[in-house]
C-alpha cells in the first residue's frame, strides 16, 4: 500500500479553532490516562492487522513498456493530536516505531513519517526519532490557525526547527518535484493550513465546522469546486491497495476510513480484522466504488439517491447560521441514513466468517 495515515492518540497540547477533529485537545489526569491507555491497548492489534507488506506498484517511466511497474516502499504517517506530547511519545510513539520496523524489516521495508506541530521538537527527541529509523519528520503547524503561531511567531519557530533538523543531518524535502520520489531519508517537510493547500478551505469537520470556518463549496450544480473526495487523502483510489495512489486513515480506536476527513461511519476496525480483508470485501459495493472514484455524488445510485438528490442533501446550515453546500455533507447524510447499516452488516459477515474458519481449524 502506498500510504496509511495512522492517528495514534487524541491527545494534543492545543485546542485550535480550525481543527477538523474535536477530540484533538489537551487532556489531564484521568482523562489523559484514558486516551493514552486506549491507544496503548489498541496499537499492537492495529499493527498486527496492517498489510503484511507495505509496498506498492507505480507505472514505470519506460515509455517502451507502458504496462511495466516499479515496486516502491510505502509509508505510514504517524500523527495525532501531537505524538510528541507526554506521555504519548514514550508509551505509544516509540513502541509503535519499533514495532513497525520489526514488522517490515524483512518484508519490503517501510518509510515512517512522524507528523508534529513542530514546537515540541528538541535535539534529543530528533535523535530518538532517528535512532528508530524515522524516514521523515513532517512539521505541520506552521500557519496562523495554530494557537501561538500567529504572524511572525511561526517564522521564528520555523527557523529554529529547521536549524535543529539540519544540524541532525536531515535534509529538507520542500521544493522537490515530488516527495514520493525520495526513497532515502531522513528528510523533513514543513507546511501549514492555508487557503490553497493541505486542508484547503477547511474541511466541514470538528471545531472548524462548529466555528463556521469552512468555506468549501459546491460552486454550481454541474461544476464541483471543492470535492475533497477526488484528491489525495480523500477517497480517491483508496481501494487500490497494491498500486500508487492508495491511502486510508486509521483512528486510535482502530476504526478505518477511506479518507483523512473521515466518513460518518468507518469501513471496519483494525483491532479485530485485517485491513486488506476489509478493503477487498467492500470493493464492488457501488457506494464504496463511487468514493474510490472520487465521485461521491454517485454513492447512492443503487439506493434511490440519484445525483440530484445527493447534491440537494449536500446543502445545510452551519452552526453559525450560514447557508452551506459541500459533498461532505451529503456523504455524511448518506452514511447515516443508508450506508452505515450496510457497512455494519458486512462487518458482521466478515466476523462470522473468521469465527467459522477458526472453529473449523480449531
Amino acid at each position: 500500500m502506498e500510504s496509511i495515515y495512522y492517528v495514534l492518540c487524541w491527545h494534543c497540547h492545543r485546542r485550535c479553532k480550525h481543527c477538523y477533529e474535536s477530540r484533538f485537545r489537551p487532556y489531564i489526569r484521568d482523562e489523559l490516562e484514558d486516551v493514552v491507555k486506549e491507544a496503548e491497548t489498541n496499537f499492537p492489534k492495529i499493527i498486527a492487522n496492517l498489510p503484511p507488506r507495505m509496498t506498492f506498484l507505480e507505472p514505470s517511466d519506460d515509455s517502451k513498456s507502458p504496462d511495466s511497474y516499479t515496486e516502491k516502499t510505502g509509508k505510514i504517517i504517524l500523527s495525532g493530536g501531537d505524538v510528541l506530547t507526554e506521555p504519548v511519545r514514550e508509551r505509544i510513539l516509540y513502541p509503535v516505531l519499533e514495532a513497525l520496523q520489526e514488522k517490515y524489516k524483512d518484508n519490503g521495508g517501510i518509510k515512517v513519517v512522524v507528523q508534529t506541530t513542530g514546537d515540541l521538537l528538541t535535539p534529543k527527541i530528533i535523535e530518538e526519532l532517528l535512532s528508530r529509523d524515522v524516514w521523515s519528520i513532517s512539521v505541520s503547524g506552521m500557519d496562523d490557525f495554530h494557537v501561538g503561531m500567529e504572524g511572525d511567531k511561526k517564522n521564528v519557530l520555523a527557523e529554529k526547527v529547521i536549524a535543529m533538523l539540519e544540524a541532525a543531518g536531515i535534509k529538507q524535502a520542500d521544493g522537490e518535484p515530488d516527495e514520493r520520489m525520495l526513497e532515502t531519508g531522513p528528510i523533513f517537510s514543513m507546511f501549514g493550513a492555508s487557503e490553497d493547500s493541505w486542508i484547503g478551505k477547511l474541511w466541514p469537520r470538528g471545531r472548524a465546522w462548529k466555528n463556521g470556518l469552512s468555506r468549501a463549496t459546491i460552486e454550481d450544480k454541474a461544476t464541483i469546486e471543492d470535492n475533497f473526495c477526488n484528491a489525495w487523502s480523500g477517497g480517491l483510489n483508496f481501494l487500490q491497495h497494491g498500486y500508487a495512489g492508495s491511502e486510508v486513515s486509521i483512528d486510535p480506536t482502530g476504526d478505518v476510513y477511506p479518507c483523512c476527513i473521515k466518513t460518518a461511519h468507518p469501513l471496519g476496525n483494525l483491532t479485530e480484522e485485517p485491513l486488506i480483508e476489509v478493503l477487498d470485501d467492500l470493493a464492488g459495493i457501488p457506494a464504496i466504488d463511487a468514493i474510490n472514484a472520487g465521485r461521491p455524488e454517485r454513492m447512492g445510485l443503487t439506493h434511490g439517491w440519484d445525483e440530484a438528490k445527493f447534491i440537494a442533501e449536500s446543502a445545510t446550515t452551519t452552526p453559525t447560521g450560514d447557508d452551506y453546500e459541500n459533498f461532505c455533507i451529503g456523504c455524511d447524510k448518506f452514511h447515516v441514513e443508508v450506508l452505515g447499516s450496510v457497512l455494519d452488516e458486512r462487518r458482521r459477515e466478515r466476523r462470522a466468517q473468521r469465527l467459522g474458519v477458526l472453529a473449523s481449524t480449531g
